[in-house]
């Protein structure tokens, strides 16, 4: 099965409740993960709140977007 992103949530700062296609769902801290020109518009945390599912991950505008594999390894499981 590969890893999908279905439902995302902002949380606060630079942090995201995401649920996975396998029924995980993990609290993902991406404030060391801006990194790169297409993150630097997400340092701006009103432009960082502005995010979609596109293609089985979080998405935004600028196309700047994380694997899902990444984000949930990264993810802390919530009980």
């Amino acid at each position: 099965m590969f890893l999908e992103v279905i439902k995302a949530e902002y949380v606060d700062g630079y942090r995201l409740m995401l649920l996975f296609n396998n029924g995980v769902q993990k609290i993902v801290d991406l404030s060391n993960s801006l990194r790169g020109t297409v993150y630097i518009p997400l340092r701006n945390i009103d432009y960082f709140k502005r995010f979609s599912i596109k293609f089985n991950t979080v998405e935004w505008d600028n196309g700047a977007d994380f694997a899902p594999e990444y984000l949930y390894e990264m993810g802390v499981a919530v009980a």
